[in-house]
Formats: structure tokens, sequence, C-alpha cells
């Protein structure tokens, strides 16, 4: 994944650079009185570069809360220091490679998890060259702990850079003022910042993640986590299998070039984060995906055959979107009511000896209104 991440993802060297020389000479431009197009309005590049410096203000006093006390004491400056100039050079770096991608391609398609592979690796490999090797066990944990943390932030340069991007991006067609944008933007990450924590808390008390402490028979999956989790334990412990990190990134070279050679050749392509997502992530997550791909599949050929396909398979994907809004709003709802009624099946309606019978009714019911939805949006479209 990293392999893929590095070699397929990264933007032109000089896109970043470029992007920054541009709103430099419209800010200059713009103070000089001269006309400045619509899409070239952006806020004032000295602004951003401010408000960036200041954002490693609360992310020092984080790191400083996270070390305080711990067997890390003693070395705030030097883990501190380390980690904020890791965040501000990596994170420039992954900001430019995952917002070029998502607008580029969408956000769906830029490598989060390969730049979160990354970032653990480096994250876990300064934090040796800081402490080395054989560190008492209590101390072993809390770099990794660190570790993660570090990473989480930079996870989170890489998420808002997706998003932000994207949604540039759609202004930039519509017409809209990027500045206008931007300060909305800003606005939805403060509030983000806001809900999100509380919903993550509330998941991880009630149904509880996979791996993690008190975690139910219904704990919610996080393959992803729990691979940089292992990677930075490896790494930081002493005994991360690094021949099989080298497998994995020569199968990843392969997986490139048999990718490269079948696009030259015409042929269907073999995209290498792909792959190495297929690999990783559990048969729960990718086969609903695959089903997707399939029924959407069919719903687009047949809305090619219609008067205006367009409008057709803008209504199957509005569809689709609402499923998934649907299933991640009630996903959120149903923690509620485990933690309101203390009970991991608060509304199961047969007992354990029916699981089987009731799975199985439970997935054709889904799939009936999969179609019935489906049927719905094909009879809207065709009127």
């Amino acid at each position: 994944i990293g392999v893929a991440a590095i070699a397929e993802r990264m933007p032109p060297s000089t896109g970043p650079a470029m992007r920054i020389r541009v709103q430099i000479a419209a800010s200059q431009a713009k103070r000089g009185g001269a006309f400045v197009e619509l899409g070239e309005r952006d806020l004032p590049i000295g602004l951003v570069a401010l408000v960036s410096l200041g954002m490693l203000v609360p992310i020092g006093v984080l790191l400083w809360s996270v070390i305080a006390g711990g067997p890390l004491a003693g070395s705030e400056f030097a883990l501190i220091g380390g980690a904020l100039v890791f965040v501000v050079v990596i994170g420039l770096v992954i900001a430019a490679v995952c917002g070029y991608m998502a607008g580029l391609i969408g956000a769906s398609n830029s490598p989060v998890s390969g730049i979160g592979i990354l970032s653990v690796l480096a994250a876990s490999l300064m934090l040796v060259g800081f402490f080395g090797r054989g560190t008492p066990p209590e101390t072993t944990q809390a770099l990794v702990a660190y570790a993660l943390i570090v990473t989480g932030i930079v996870f989170g340069v890489a998420t808002i850079s997706n998003d932000n991007l994207q949604d540039l991006k759609t202004g930039q067609l519509v017409g809209a003022t990027p500045w206008k944008q931007q300060v909305a933007l800003v606005i939805g990450v403060i509030f983000g910042s806001l809900v999100v924590p509380p919903v993550l808390n509330l998941l991880g008390s009630t149904l509880g993640f996979v791996g993690a402490p008190r975690a139910g028979p219904n704990a919610l999956a996080a393959p992803q986590a729990a691979l940089i989790s292992a990677l930075a334990k490896g790494v930081l412990g002493g005994d991360l299998n690094w021949a099989m990190i080298g497998w994995g990134a020569l199968a990843g070279a392969i997986a490139i070039v048999v990718d490269e050679a079948l696009g030259r050749a015409g042929k269907l392509r073999l995209p290498p984060l792909g792959i190495g997502l297929g690999v990783y992530l559990p048969m729960a997550v990718t086969l609903p995906v695959v089903l997707g791909a399939v029924i959407g599949s069919v719903y687009d050929r047949w809305a090619r055959t219609r008067p205006d396909p367009e409008a057709a398979e803008r209504m199957g994907v509005l569809a689709a979107t609402g499923m998934i809004v649907g299933e991640s709003l009630w996903g959120v709802a149903f923690a509620g009511i485990v933690y309101a009624t203390n009970s991991d099946a608060p509304l199961a309606l047969v007992g354990p000896a029916w699981e089987m019978p009731a799975l199985i009714g439970g997935t054709l019911l889904f799939l009936a209104l999969v179609a019935a939805i489906y049927r719905y949006v094909r009879r809207v479209a065709a009127a």
C-alpha cells in the first residue's frame, strides 16, 4: 500500500509549489488594485500561513498533556519539537498528495491508508532515533501511544485536505468564490472537531472497537487502525518483521508494473492500491463494495438506454448516497440506543437460537429494500 501510494499518487513536483506562487502573485496583485480572476480570489496566503503556524500551539499543548506525568516525562522538548517539525513537513507533503488526488479524481480515491502507513512508520522510526531500542515496557507502550497520536494528527491533515480540495474543485466547476468557500470550510472543521469526538466516545463506550478494551460482541471493526497500531508496536518494540514489509513492497512494485503494462495495452487495469486494501480489509467490508459495484454497473447500463442518461445515472447516485448517509446516521443513533438501554442488542426481536435465520432473513430484507429503492428510482428517472 505504501509503495502504491508513493508511486501512483504523487502529484507533479511543481504542483503545490506552483499553486503557492500563484496565490502569492494573486495577493500582491489584489493589494496593488489589479483585477483578480474569480477563481484566484483565495484567502491571503500570509493569513493562511499565520493560522497554520498558530495551530501548532494547541497541537503542542495536546502532546505535552500526553507526555506529562508519564514514562516520557523529561523529554518533552525533544519529543514535542520533533513531532511539530514532523507534522509541518510531513503534513505539508500529505496535504499536497491527498488534496491533489481528491481534487483530481475524488476523495474516495485518495491514498489515505497508504499515507497513514508511511506516516506511522516514519513517526515510529523518529522515536526510535530519540530513544533507541531496548526501552522498558512501560516506556515502549508510551512511545507507541505517542506515535499513534502524532500519526492521528497527520491523518487529520490528510482527511481535511481531502474534503477541502474536493469541495473547492466542486466550487470551481460552478463558479464559486474560493475565499468564501474557504471560510465555510474552516467553520466546518471547527464544528467537526466539536461533534466527532463525542460521537467516537459514544461508539467506543457502547459498541466498542475490535481489539480495544471492553469491546463487546457487536464491536465495530477498525482494520486500518489495527494495522497502524501493529506497525507502531512492531517498530518501537523491535519485533517488526521487516522481511514481510520488504516482500509487500516488492509485491506492490510488481503490481504497479503490471498495472502500467495493462494500461499501455488498453486492457483492464489492476490498481495496486486497491489490491493492497483488498488484502488486509476484512471480507465484511469489501464484499458490500463489490456487490454495490455490480448493482451500480447494472443500473448504469440501464440508465444509458434512457432518453436522458445523465439524469437517470444521477438519480441512481443519489439513491446510493442516501443509503450510505442513512447507514452512518443510523449507526450513531443505534449507539445512542445501546448507551441508553445498557444492552448490546436493544432492538433484538428473537433470541440467540435464531441468530442464523435472523441473519439470512435480514440479508434478504435488505436486498428487497435495495431492489425496491432502485425500482422506484428507475420509475422516477423514466418519467
